[in-house]
């Protein structure tokens, strides 16, 4: 791949561009707002405004309500050999491509599950697809050209391909994006009503529960929207548990209570909670990890001198990244004994998208890590 566009400079289609320009690839940068492009391009991501020839590959990076339109404008104009879009949603956008007549034998679609809590060109990172999953949604008339060129993209954005029918994609996240995202904004907005010394004691529990509320609200409702097949019935069965902890709750809350009724409610409330542990253990390592959860481990050397331990626990505690273990095998603790500072090496035991954060966080502290 030599040439490419991005169309739409916001915080995905910048990071992409920034991705791309780093790896030597020329790329255009093309929206709707001036102001926007000149962001992405001061920040290095690429030339401002359409290419003179047709490019490798197109980036369609606007919200899915736009996406067909916008792909069929730039075939239109003949902007690149094969275009790929990175809407969250992919089964609404190519049947809209369908209708628009789009030539769909050089589109493949593409989600990459990475972003952050902040939007516009301004929170773009170069390295924000690095160890993410990224999907793409190949159909029957995808040619495999088109296929290669966006695995090809993939790879230069340092991200991992997985493929994936768009129904198919559309399901699984929203369960694991979109119903998130709506549970967090609704978490979030009882804060509006919440006393201020209440809010005042919200901590990080609450924030990361919430992090994500302070997305694009326009974008977000697009989204939302266009998914909203494959997200109405998990609604539904949550609005189900959610009654049954509010009932649960309401038993328990009553003036007098007996006995029994007492014990039902509670564990009502507890099958709930049981579940949510249970469902959670899916997606988090366990202390040792297993096949479906791998994690990577981290060898750190501790040196002989000062509290190298403790030191160590603080900045990775000060990068905000979190462990899912702690061997100290190979280290000498202090102890009754054995006063003196633990020395040897300790393995940090993380989660693979933490690793190169954190071995970087950590070597800009002075540590040697392996």
């Amino acid at each position: 791949m030599d040439t490419a566009a991005v169309v739409g400079t916001g915080l995905i289609g910048t990071s992409i561009a920034l991705a791309l320009t780093a790896r030597g690839v020329t790329t255009h940068l093309i929206d709707h707002d001036p102001d926007r492009v000149r962001i992405a391009a001061a920040r290095g991501a690429g030339i401002p405004g359409p290419p003179s020839e047709p490019v490798d590959v197109a980036v369609i990076a606007v919200p899915p309500s736009h996406t067909a339109q916008a792909l069929a404008d730039h075939q239109k104009a003949g902007l690149a050999r094969v275009y790929t879009d990175v809407a969250s949603v992919k089964a609404l956008p190519h049947a809209e491509c369908l209708a628009l007549g789009c030539d769909t034998t050089t589109l493949i679609g593409g989600h990459p599950l990475a972003g952050r809590e902040r939007s516009g060109p301004l929170a773009a990172r170069a390295d924000l697809f690095q160890d993410h999953h990224w999907v793409l949604t190949p159909t029957p008339e995808t040619r495999e050209s088109a296929l290669n060129r966006a695995l090809e993209l993939v790879s230069l954005c340092g991200a991992v391909p997985v493929l994936l029918d768009p129904p198919d994609h559309d399901r699984a996240v929203a369960l694991v994006s979109h119903l998130p995202h709506l549970m967090a904004a609704l978490t979030a907005a009882r804060l509006q009503d919440g006393e201020e010394y209440a809010v005042r004691l919200a901590g990080r529990g609450m924030g990361h529960a919430t992090r994500v509320a302070s997305g694009d609200a326009g974008l977000w409702a697009d989204i939302l929207a266009a998914n909203a097949a494959a997200l109405t019935p998990l609604l539904t069965e949550l609005s189900a548990d959610l009654a049954t902890a509010a009932d649960a709750l309401s038993r328990l809350s009553a003036a007098e209570r007996e006995p029994d009724a007492t014990a039902d409610a509670l564990a009502d409330l507890t099958a709930l909670l049981r579940r949510g542990a249970e469902g959670r253990a899916r997606i988090a390592p366990s202390y040792g990890g297993t096949a479906a959860h791998p994690h990577t481990v981290l060898s750190v050397a501790l040196g002989d001198h000062g509290r190298p331990l403790a030191r160590l626990l603080d900045d990775v505690d000060e990068a905000q990244l979190h462990l899912e273990g702690l061997d100290l095998e190979g280290a000498t603790v202090p102890g009754p004994r054995s006063p003196s500072a633990p020395s040897g090496s300790v393995r940090l035991k993380v989660a693979p998208d933490v690793a190169r954060p954190l071995t970087e966080a950590l070597r800009n502290r002075g540590w040697a890590v392996r």
